[in-house]
């Protein structure tokens, strides 16, 4: 496995957890108020999605050179 897909599945994993974690900071006991979806989940969500594409871009650049 070459290191651009070792760096895209580390970049999958991290955006998934922090996409998660930030969505359900809430049920998890980490938000502050179960009834409001924050600006910090909102920040953490969209950061998460963000990492998540850039590392399935790697993934397929990498797929695709090999």
């Amino acid at each position: 496995m070459t290191s651009s897909k070792i760096i895209a599945i580390v970049l999958l994993v991290v955006g998934i957890t922090v996409l998660l974690v930030s969505a359900l900071a809430d049920i998890v006991g980490l938000g502050s108020d179960p009834n409001v979806f924050g600006y910090r989940q909102v920040a953490g969500s969209v950061a998460g999605a963000i990492v998540v594409v850039v590392g399935a871009l790697l993934y397929w650049r990498a797929s695709r050179q090999a």
